[in-house]
């Protein structure tokens, strides 16, 4: 089942302290004012926060779900991700709290806790 748009909305609306706003003309998702994922303006990819030394092993991996937009992405912590090639929404859900994880700050981050359902007591 391949993810979309709506699905990118609905599940990073769930995260804690997660708000919407249009930046450069796309819906950008923010936790404390950070953004943490931006969805392009054809609603077929997203950005999302990725270590820059990460982002290669990734996109090496699986090329038709990963890339970067050369020449913008090029000195930034984002990677672009090809909603089509989300492989469900489990997968969607958990390359959205990885980026909100290091967008949000550290002790809201550890507050929600491991397990993304449940706050840590």
């Amino acid at each position: 089942m391949a993810t979309n748009a709506e699905d990118v909305r609905r599940i990073a609306l769930e995260l804690p302290e997660t708000e919407e706003k249009l930046a450069w003309g796309m819906p950008t998702f923010r936790v404390r004012g950070k953004i943490f994922v931006s969805l392009a303006d054809d609603d077929a990819s997203m950005g999302v926060k990725c270590p820059i030394e990460d982002r290669e092993e990734l996109i090496t991996s699986e090329p038709e779900k990963f890339f970067v937009r050369p020449g913008h992405d090029d000195n930034f912590a984002w990677l672009r991700v090809r909603l089509a090639a989300v492989e469900n929404e489990e997968e969607l859900r958990a390359i959205l709290l990885d980026s909100w994880k290091q967008a949000a700050p550290r002790k809201l981050a550890e507050a929600y806790g491991e397990d993304e359902q449940t706050p840590a007591s």
